[in-house]
C-alpha cells in the first residue's frame, strides 16, 4: 500500500494531541483531546475548524473550461457566474451511478477550482477533456481550512473582515495574517460558515491565526456526525456505484433542460423504468446508534439498510440514513435488525437537527 499523504498542518495536529487515522489515502485528525462529540457540540454552538486538505483541487483554466464542466457534470453552470460555488455531481455514463460529488469554485471568467472527494481527483481529472483549456492538481500546494459553525463568522471578523463578508456559495479572495487566501462560504455541517484555499506554505501561520480567534479545532470525527444530522450524504455512503442521484434524493442537482451531460442517457432510462430505491432518513427510539449495513423492517420483511448511522449528540438519540425499496411518509414506524433484536425507529425527512 502507498503510504498516507499528509496535511501541511499534519504537525500541527501533532502537537494538538489528535488522533489520526488514514482517510483516503492521507493522515487526518479524527478528533482532539476533547473528544468527537465535544467538537461536535462546539460546531453546533459556537465554532470550530476542520483541516479538509484531503480533499481535492482541480485548476481548470482557458476558453474551454466553461464547457468542460458542463458536459462532464449533471448541475448548470449557467445558473451561477464568477464568484460563487456550485455542487454537482460526475456520473457513470452506463448506469447513472454518482461517480463522485463535487463543489465547483467559479473563482474568474475562465477560472474554476473543482474540489472532489479525497480518492476521486484523478477519476475527475480524466472526465474533464477539451482543446482550449488547461487543467493542474494543485492539490499539494494547498490546505484547506473549513471554519463552522453559527459564531464562524463573528470570530473570522475580529481577524479577517474580508473573510467573514464572503456569502453563502460566494467565492473570493481575502486575506488572514497577511496571507492572500480564496474563500468560499460552502461546508458539510449545516451551519453557517466558509471554506479557506491558503497556500501551503502559510497553512501553519492562517490556522494559529484562526485558533487565537477562538475557534476550535475539530476532527473528521465530528465532521461525520455534523453532516448526518444535517442529512448530508457521504459518497461511498449515500452515492457511489449503483446510486443515481434521484435513489439518493438528489434530483435538483441534475439540470436535465441543459443539454447533454455525461450519464444523462442512463437517467432518462432510469425515469422510465423507475426508481428502485429511496433514500430515507431514520430517528431511533433511544440513544443506541444504528450501523451501516443493518436492515430495516416493515411488517416483519426486510425493505432495505441503513446506508449511514450514528448517535446525535443534539437530539440525544439514534439516527440513521438508509435506502428502502419504496417511498414512506414521515411518520411511518419501522424496526432496525440490530444482531437478531428489533431497535424501533420513525421516518423521519431530513435533516435531523
Amino acid at each position: 500500500m502507498p503510504p498516507e499523504r499528509r496535511s501541511p498542518l499534519y504537525d500541527a495536529h501533532l502537537d494538538l494531541g489528535a488522533k489520526l487515522v488514514p482517510f483516503g489515502g492521507w493522515d487526518m485528525p479524527l478528533n482532539y483531546s476533547g473528544g468527537t462529540i465535544a467538537e461536535h457540540m462546539a460546531c453546533r454552538s459556537g465554532a470550530v475548524v476542520f483541516d479538509v486538505s484531503h480533499l481535492g483541487t482541480l485548476r481548470v483554466v482557458g476558453d474551454g473550461a466553461f464547457g468542460a464542466l458542463q458536459a462532464a457534470f449533471t448541475n448548470d453552470l449557467t445558473r451561477i457566474e464568477p464568484g460563487r460555488a456550485q455542487y454537482t455531481h460526475l456520473l457513470d455514463p452506463a448506469d447513472g451511478s454518482v461517480l463522485d460529488d463535487i463543489i465547483v469554485w467559479w473563482v474568474e471568467p475562465n477560472r474554476f477550482d473543482v474540489m472532489p472527494n479525497a480518492s476521486n481527483t484523478d477519476r475527475v481529472a480524466d472526465a474533464l477533456s477539451g482543446a482550449d483549456l488547461e487543467m493542474a492538481d494543485v492539490t499539494s500546494s494547498r490546505a484547506v481550512l473549513a471554519v463552522q459553525g453559527p459564531d464562524a463568522r463573528a470570530r473570522l471578523e475580529a481577524i479577517a473582515p474580508t473573510v467573514s463578508a464572503v456569502g453563502r456559495f460566494r467565492v473570493g479572495f481575502a486575506t488572514i495574517a497577511d496571507v492572500e487566501v480564496l474563500v468560499a462560504g460552502t461546508g458539510y455541517t449545516g451551519e453557517d460558515g466558509v471554506e479557506i484555499a491558503v497556500p501551503a506554505a502559510a497553512a501553519h501561520v492562517v490556522w494559529d491565526a484562526v485558533v487565537a480567534a477562538g475557534v476550535e479545532p475539530a476532527g473528521l470525527g465530528a465532521r461525520d456526525t455534523l453532516r448526518l444530522e444535517a442529512g448530508l450524504p457521504l459518497h461511498g455512503h449515500e452515492l457511489g456505484p449503483g446510486i443515481t442521484p434521484a435513489q439518493a434524493g438528489l434530483n435538483w442537482v441534475v439540470r436535465m433542460g441543459k443539454g447533454e451531460f455525461q450519464g444523462r442517457a442512463a437517467l432518462e432510462a432510469e425515469a422510465v423504468a423507475g426508481v428502485p430505491k429511496h433514500l430515507h432518513g431514520l430517528v431511533v427510539d433511544g440513544r443506541r446508534p444504528p450501523r451501516e449495513g443493518q436492515a430495516v423492517m416493515l411488517d416483519g420483511s426486510e425493505i432495505g439498510a441503513i446506508s449511514s448511522g450514528n448517535f446525535s449528540p443534539v437530539r440525544e438519540q439514534g439516527i440513521a440514513l438508509a435506502f428502502l425499496d419504496r417511498p414512506l411518509e414521515p411518520g411511518t414506524f419501522v424496526t432496525i435488525d440490530v444482531r437478531g433484536k428489533d431497535l424501533a425507529a420513525v421516518v423521519h425527512r431530513p435533516p435531523f437537527v
